[in-house]
């Protein structure tokens, strides 16, 4: 098994929905993600600039989430495994992300996977 850092129920914010007015107010949203980096953690040498920085990756995906409207998960989720696959050394990533809007559900989600 490869080497991955894991990030948790990230809480975002975003304008999303199929209805404009779904979109016209800030949703609650979920991410969970499972990053592979291309450096295995036994390389690292204790130094932050060889590996992700996960603090930095919440940031990405944060403002990303809140910069525009957007009808579909599956567009954000797109966007998000795009955006990290380009700014971080990441071999893979995988994606949940999760919006709580339909009653007697505790969220509906999708779960993507990029390399």
């Amino acid at each position: 098994m490869s080497d991955l850092i894991l990030i948790d129920s990230l809480e975002l914010s975003s304008h999303i929905g199929a209805t404009a007015e779904e979109r016209a107010r800030p949703q609650r949203l979920t991410v969970k993600l499972q990053l592979q980096p291309l450096r295995n953690f036994n390389t690292l040498d204790d130094r932050i600039e060889n590996t992700v920085d996960y603090f930095n990756v919440c940031a990405v995906v944060k403002e990303l989430a809140s910069h525009h409207p957007r009808n579909l998960l599956e567009t954000l989720a797109k966007e998000i495994a795009d955006e990290l696959l380009e700014l971080f050394p990441l071999q893979a990533i995988e994606i949940e992300l999760r919006k709580y809007i339909l009653p007697d559900t505790a969220f509906v989600a999708v779960k993507i996977r990029r390399e």
